[in-house]
């Protein structure tokens, strides 16, 4: 097999897994909701972005990969 289609089948895996993930993670309280997390909502126009929520899970995923990272 050659090295796209390894790199394709890769990113489908990691596509299918940050789909199970957030049907998992949709269930969790608070995720979304922390303070720092920016809301706006005006009229018909709403915005949010999770920046706590961003920065929480970039340490959580830095840690196990830093753990689990090591040969």
């Amino acid at each position: 097999m050659n090295d796209f289609a390894k790199t394709l089948i890769f990113f489908g895996l990691i596509l299918i897994t940050m789909g199970v993930l957030a049907g998992f993670f949709s269930k969790v309280p608070m995720l979304g909701k922390l303070p720092g997390d920016i809301f706006i909502r005006r009229g018909s126009f709403t915005f949010y972005f999770p920046v706590a929520t961003c920065v929480l899970l970039s340490l959580i995923l830095t840690l196990v990969f830093t753990i689990f990272g090591k040969k």
